[in-house]
């Protein structure tokens, strides 16, 4: 086995963990699952360690905060206090704001279900990239973490790469290239290869270890 399918293989392995397999979202092809997945990506999308995006994630689903209709129907406080047990307390004022707006916007637009908006956007990711961008709080590192995971349930997206996930890849020394990538995965799903990737962007001692196990 070459270097690089070594490495590939060694970092899956340990590292191949999705974020919402972190946080306990079983994805599937279904509005809730669907929806606990853009929330978690809104919060990990913002300049705060992952752990605490996670543990906010937890937190308010703990709160009962699992699908748009509780999300907008909650206080603001009731979102700045499940936000707080999770120690997401720089961004939380402003990210409880954006979350109840968001989940408005959900019902009203898209009728709660985030399937109707994957119907709009008629198999173009590019389209699926601008709409997912008209929630408030998504911007292009959000839209980036919701389709890198989603791509486990929406096929048309597979293989989908994005920069943070090459920059895990440089630092591997492994090519930038996402078709190689997945060529040297073999039969790994891409959104676990690209969660492994962007935890080896994220951390350098994830590349160390990685490469460690590969010698």
């Amino acid at each position: 086995m070459r270097r690089d399918e070594r490495v590939v293989r060694e970092l899956v392995g340990a590292h191949g963990q999705t974020y919402a397999e972190e946080v306990g979202i079983r994805l599937r092809d279904t509005p809730q699952p669907l929806y606990r997945l853009l929330v978690l990506s809104h919060l990990l999308s913002a300049r705060i360690r992952g752990s605490v995006a996670v543990a906010a994630a937890r937190s308010l689903y703990g709160a009962g905060l699992r699908d748009p209709r509780r999300m907008a129907s909650a206080s603001w406080q009731d979102r700045v206090d499940a936000l707080g047990r999770g120690g997401y307390r720089r961004y939380d004022e402003r990210t409880a704001t954006q979350l109840g707006e968001g989940a408005g916007l959900l019902g009203e637009r898209w009728g709660g279900d985030l399937r109707r908006l994957r119907r709009e956007a008629g198999g173009e990711v590019s389209e699926l990239r601008r709409l997912l961008r008209e929630f408030p709080g998504i911007g292009p590192a959000g839209a980036d973490i919701f389709l890198r995971e989603a791509q486990r349930v929406w096929p048309e997206v597979a293989p989908y790469l994005d920069d943070k996930a090459l920059q895990g890849a440089d630092r591997l020394g492994l090519p930038k290239d996402p078709e190689r990538l997945t060529e040297l995965a073999g039969d790994t799903e891409p959104a676990v290869l690209a969660a492994a990737l962007v935890r080896v962007a994220v951390d350098k001692e994830v590349a160390e270890d990685s490469l460690r196990r590969a010698e």
